[in-house]
């Protein structure tokens, strides 16, 4: 399994829950620009209408080579996922404050999948907090590696 691309702001601003891998129905130009890297997740959401969850906001780049058939960089994408997976993915989203979002985009069997979260948004001092969780960590990784040394 190979990272096309990844929404790294997503895992700064939300604390994910809960994840799903799910397939996507793509056209055939829309592949060859994925193969291409020209995909952005930055603002990819998940919407679960009607038994079917949608991905928005998914930006992939039109292809150059194509011919008159050319597909919409933003267009809604269908998700492939089980029935069971989706109601659970629903009713994640009815609760209050959490939100479906696109984790990361990759290959896996030659097939496009794509990694949805349930998140629930954090604060500014949630943020801070987790910074300094990071920065603490590495203090200590410093001095380990700094006693080992000697």
């Amino acid at each position: 399994m190979s990272d096309i691309a990844s929404n790294r702001q997503a895992r700064r601003d939300y604390t994910i829950v809960d994840t799903w891998e799910a397939g996507i129905s793509l056209r055939g130009t829309e592949v060859k620009s994925i193969r291409g890297g020209k995909i952005n997740l930055r603002d990819a959401f998940v919407r679960v209408d009607k038994g079917e969850a949608w991905l928005y906001n998914c930006d992939i780049q039109p292809w150059a080579s194509a011919s008159h058939e050319q597909h919409d960089a933003k267009r809604t994408r269908k998700l492939l996922l089980n029935r069971r997976e989706i109601e659970k993915m629903h009713a994640m989203a009815d609760i209050k404050g959490n939100t479906l979002i696109a984790l990361r985009a990759y290959w896996k069997n030659g097939n496009v999948k794509i990694e949805v979260g349930a998140g629930k948004g954090k604060t500014h001092v949630d943020q801070r907090e987790d910074i300094k969780k990071r920065e603490q960590k590495r203090e200590i990784d410093r001095e380990i590696s700094r006693h080992n040394q000697r």
